[in-house]
């Protein structure tokens, strides 16, 4: 991974959280943003996704809360468009944690501590893996079975990118996608217990499913 710059734009969304590893579209419109884009794409292209918390819609356009663990991501595709947005593809690096935040731009800015999550901590032997392909089976059924198929089976997907990806797009809460990030290199057994209760909770009437 190249060095990441210790002071990097945020850009808060009320139901994304993005894991290492992962690439998620954006279309960028607003002009604090489109701002945003233009000033960090030619030199360390990286932006710190956060997530909302709170009665975030009233102070949306000001500095709404925001949770203090993040995913950084570095900008891949990029088009603007005419009329001056932007559609891009930001691709996960690294989780950080706000130290403090930076104000003179028109958008977000802070100060980070870098927190990568070895990949080893996330490795998923022979009886984990199993696992976790029994539970998204129960839990989201036959297209959770072809999802492995391809992912695991097909592209040899495992491990730290494996269990970013299915945290990605596990149809669970932003709430519990931002315990999954801030995790750590508990990420796997986190998930475990996430996939454990919303189990459990079906069995009481509940539902769940994959994005």
């Amino acid at each position: 991974m190249a060095e990441l710059p210790s002071i990097i734009p945020l850009f808060p969304l009320p139901n994304l959280v993005l894991f290492p590893g992962v690439s998620v579209p954006l279309h960028i419109f607003e002009p604090r943003y489109r701002e945003m884009v233009a000033e960090v794409a030619p030199t360390h292209a990286t932006v710190g996704m956060v997530l909302l918390k709170g009665d975030w819609e009233r102070e949306y356009y000001d500095y709404p809360d925001i949770f203090s663990v993040g995913c950084a991501g570095r900008i891949g595709e990029l088009v603007k468009l005419q009329d001056g947005r932007y559609n891009l593809a930001l691709e996960g690096q690294s989780e950080f944690r706000i130290i403090r935040e930076v104000r003179g731009r028109s958008y977000r800015q802070a100060e980070v501590e870098w927190l990568p999550t070895r990949p080893s901590a996330l490795h998923l032997d022979q009886e984990l893996m199993e696992g976790l392909r029994e539970m998204l089976v129960n839990y989201v059924g036959d297209v959770a079975a072809k999802a492995w198929q391809s992912l695991v089976v097909e592209r040899g997907l495992s491990g730290a990118q494996l269990v970013n990806l299915i945290c990605f797009h596990l149809d669970i809460a932003p709430i519990e996608k931002q315990t999954l990030l801030e995790a750590g290199a508990d990420r796997v057994n986190c998930l475990f217990d996430i996939l454990t209760f919303r189990l459990e909770e079906r069995k009481a009437g509940g539902s769940g499913g994959v994005q």
